[in-house]
């Protein structure tokens, strides 16, 4: 299809054959080029969402230091059945 959109080529490997098999059970409907770009705009998105908890993760580290006293694991499992 005419575009003025630059292109790129991939190797069908066997990792990315198994992706588009798996991608064709989502979209059985779509052309190979199209399950290519629902992929990776699909990982990226994925990507985007991993770094957002990575942050969450990051900023919200240490809120509940000196929460629990020292000790507090081992005290409640005492009462633990053995």
């Amino acid at each position: 299809m005419p575009t003025t959109l630059s292109r790129v080529q991939v190797t069908l490997t066997p990792e990315l054959q198994q992706a588009m098999e798996q991608a064709r059970r989502v979209w059985p409907d779509l052309p190979a080029s199209r399950l290519v770009e629902h992929l990776a705009t699909s990982g990226a998105a994925t990507l985007d969402r991993r770094a957002s908890r990575r942050q969450a993760v990051h900023e919200t580290a240490g809120l509940l230091d000196g929460a629990y006293p020292p000790g507090y694991l081992d005290d409640l499992r005492q009462d633990w059945p053995a």
